[in-house]
């Protein structure tokens, strides 16, 4: 989902208490919009986020985001990890944990859940992402659970006071940061990097995060050589990627993933959100072909991706409870 995007979600929805968008939230009229559902979820993670100034209103708000985790629709409940863990507040974790180690919830929530447990950097989390990536049934969850671990390993290690980083336009905790500035890459050394399966998957979406930084056609054109992985959890990091960077150059490349018929639906998900991020004429046609995917999370996704489309090009999209 685009940074952009984001920040629409999180502007504040007039005179609804915790509670009422808690009831937006979980669908508890059977009747909300998922983009409405998205609008309350990201209000939420505003007042999460709060917890060192108002304590125990974040810690109400994370309980009831997790609520949220007994719904049927996998995109809303990957959304709902991905947000606790963008909010640093270490209350969220002990949910998170018990999230990725269900083997009943869908396997791009536990991915999720898993990585969210990275981005909050929670030392405690180790031994769970242990067992996930010795016990999990799916490579994506192990292998995103193989990045957490080092994600937060590389963060207790005193790292990051010592690299330089490059200061990121984007907002988000990342899974993994970007390649330090000491060294000089260029663009055909950060792709050989990149598609090395031989290294670390750690060390390859670190050179995936550099290329997103420099965000040029040649750095897209790289980042896009990626979809050849065989990794399901890599090519969609990259499709992520991409819906951040908003570079219309890459769109043929997303068109062709989403398309894929034989393609993992994290996969084709984030390509249909990127497109919609994206937003140029190109998109409408191939996201409204989406609205009736096989696949419930793409065609979700498509729905979603439709708003953020809508949003980019009239900045009047209303998300109003409901």
């Amino acid at each position: 989902m685009s940074t952009n995007f984001e920040k629409q979600l999180e502007k504040q929805v007039d005179h609804c208490s915790l509670e009422q968008l808690r009831d937006i939230l979980v669908d508890k009229s059977g009747n909300t919009k998922l983009s409405n559902r998205f609008r309350a979820l990201f209000n939420l993670k505003n007042v999460v986020e709060e917890f060192e100034e108002n304590p125990e209103e974040a810690k109400k708000a994370v309980m009831y985001i997790c609520e949220s985790f007994d719904d049927s629709s996998e995109l809303l409940k990957h959304e709902v990890a991905y947000v606790l863990g963008q909010t640093r507040n270490l209350d969220a974790a002990p949910k998170l944990r018990e999230v990725m180690l269900d083997h009943s919830q869908q396997c791009m929530v536990r991915h999720e859940a898993s990585e969210a447990l990275g981005a909050l950097c929670d030392y405690e989390s180790l031994p769970a992402l242990e067992q996930s990536l010795k016990e999990d049934p799916d490579e994506e969850v192990r292998q995103t659970s193989e990045l957490a671990i080092e994600r937060i390993k590389w963060s207790k290690s005193g790292a990051p006071s010592k690299e330089t980083l490059q200061q990121s336009l984007y907002c988000s905790v990342d899974p993994a940061p970007p390649l330090s500035l000491e060294k000089d890459y260029n663009i055909e050394e950060l792709k050989s990097l990149l598609n090395n399966r031989d290294e670390p998957l750690f060390m390859r979406y670190r050179a995936m995060f550099r290329l997103r930084d420099i965000g040029t056609d040649e750095a897209c054109f790289a980042l896009a050589s990626g979809f050849n992985d065989p990794s399901a959890l890599f090519k969609h990091e990259i499709a992520y990627v991409f819906g951040q960077i908003g570079n219309p150059c890459v769109v043929p490349n997303l068109i062709e993933v989403l398309e894929r018929n034989d393609e993992a639906p994290m996969v084709r998900h984030e390509a249909a959100e990127a497109l919609g991020s994206i937003a140029i004429d190109d998109v409408l046609p191939v996201l409204k072909e989406h609205l009736n995917d096989k696949d419930d999370v793409v065609r979700e996704s498509a729905i979603v991706a439709l708003d953020m489309y809508e949003y980019e090009n009239s900045n009047e999209l209303e998300y109003a409870p409901a």
